[in-house]
C-alpha cells in the first residue's frame, strides 16, 4: 500500500486542545487558532472584529 500523503497545516488536522493559541492584547482573553486564519495566522492580534474596532478606536 502506498503511503498516505500526509497535508498538515499549521493548526488542523489537530484536536483543539492541541491547537497554537494566542492572547488578545485588548481584551486579555486566550483565542485559537482558526481555520480561516490559516493563511495569516502570523498576523492575527485581535480575537474578534469588535476587539480589533476597540484597539482602533483606542489610539
Amino acid at each position: 500500500m502506498p503511503a498516505k500523503a500526509e497535508k498538515r497545516a499549521f493548526g488542523g488536522g489537530r484536536k483543539p486542545s492541541e491547537r497554537p493559541s494566542k492572547i488578545c492584547p485588548v481584551c486579555g482573553l486566550p483565542f485559537s487558532w482558526r481555520k480561516k486564519w490559516e493563511r495569516d495566522w502570523d498576523s492575527v492580534k485581535y480575537c474578534s472584529d469588535r476587539c480589533r474596532a476597540a484597539a482602533k478606536a483606542a489610539q
